[in-house]
């Protein structure tokens, strides 16, 4: 057995509603030797994302439920410090599963190194260059499907994934239209990411009413982060063949009894409105045409990125936390 010995955030209970700090614990786990084709992994940076509230419940949302008493896992990005695989060697960087613990042992094969354009933006491969940032790309070309002069709603336009769909989307030629949930997040959508309009959704009052006058002319696609008043607001003030890339409904994450959905779903039929339900871990296979133009527009200035950085694993559940609440201004990623 070896000597190594890793920080590990535990799921304690599985929440009802909202989660708790008092749903995690953070242990010390002994890690077993290396076994041949395995590494040892110092994870630097590891990500929170709304999507792991749904491994909390029994079934699991998007995958497989994280297991009681025992790490969670998610997005990082480490370093490898022992090797038994002759494909990587000490001091590689890697994109890997192991989140919500700073040391892991993986299986070579599960891990993929990667070169940072940039050693000083390495987070960024969690972020507009990683999960959130591939999730942006599919779900606006494979399903949202924009052509140049269309109009774009982007809901939670100014978190990890919103973000970068408007960026996107302005490059592409489309006007776009955000919702965010301050006037600050409003502002940097307007003054960074260029977007046409945009909506504090908290103190707008009627979200239909808003949206439907900041586009006069109606929109041709919604990218679906939120659910709600959203899908409700944008089924209202969509156009004729709209398409819908669904991405996610933070809005329901933490709700502990079912709520009302949208009462206007029946003009997804009288609209000819199409929905399209994505989760990015299918589309790997677009993953290197999404990296060949988005470092490019970093690099020229054309894509903007915001973090929150959390520091210390002892914080991570709280920064998942914050996820809820709008603590996080873009990606919200925690430096280990």
């Amino acid at each position: 057995m070896s000597n190594t010995i890793a920080r590990q955030v535990h799921l304690l209970n599985r929440p009802n509603g909202m989660p708790k700090v008092d749903d995690f614990t953070i242990v010390e786990a002994q890690l077993p030797d290396l076994k041949d084709g395995e590494v040892l992994i110092q994870n630097h940076y590891m990500s929170v994302d709304p999507y792991m509230r749904g491994r909390m419940r029994t079934d699991g949302v998007y995958a497989e439920p994280y297991k009681l008493n025992a790490p969670m896992w998610g997005g990082a990005l480490g370093e490898i410090v022992e090797s038994k695989d002759p494909n990587l060697k000490v001091g590689d960087k890697v994109i890997n599963g192991g989140a919500w613990q700073d040391k892991h042992i993986a299986a070579g094969s599960t891990v993929s190194k990667f070169t940072p354009f940039d050693e000083s933006q390495m987070s960024l491969y969690l972020g507009t260059l990683g999960m959130p940032g591939l999730t942006a790309y599919v779900g606006l070309f494979k399903f949202g499907e924009p052509k140049a002069g269309e109009t774009v709603f982007v809901s939670a336009a100014s978190g990890a994934v919103g973000a970068n769909v408007c960026q996107i989307a302005k490059l592409k030629g489309c006007r776009v239209i955000g919702s965010a949930g301050s006037d600050e997040k409003a502002q940097w959508l307007l003054d960074e990411c260029g977007v046409d309009a945009a909506i504090n959704y908290k103190t707008c009052g009627d979200l239909t009413e808003a949206l439907a006058a900041v586009a006069p002319d109606g929109i041709d696609v919604y990218f679906e982060n939120v659910g709600g008043d959203h899908l409700q607001a944008a089924l209202a003030v969509m156009n004729p063949f709209g398409r819908i890339a669904a991405c996610g409904m933070i809005a329901s994450y933490n709700d502990a009894e079912p709520v009302p959905g949208p009462n206007n779903l029946m003009l997804i039929v009288g609209k000819k409105v199409r929905i399209n339900g994505f989760i990015v871990s299918d589309h790997g296979d677009m993953r290197d045409e999404f990296l060949a133009e988005m470092i490019p527009w970093i690099q020229e200035g054309k894509i903007k990125s915001r973090e929150t950085m959390v520091t210390g694993l002892e914080n991570a559940t709280g920064a998942f936390l914050g996820l809820f609440s709008g603590q996080n201004f873009g990606k919200m990623v925690v430096k280990i």
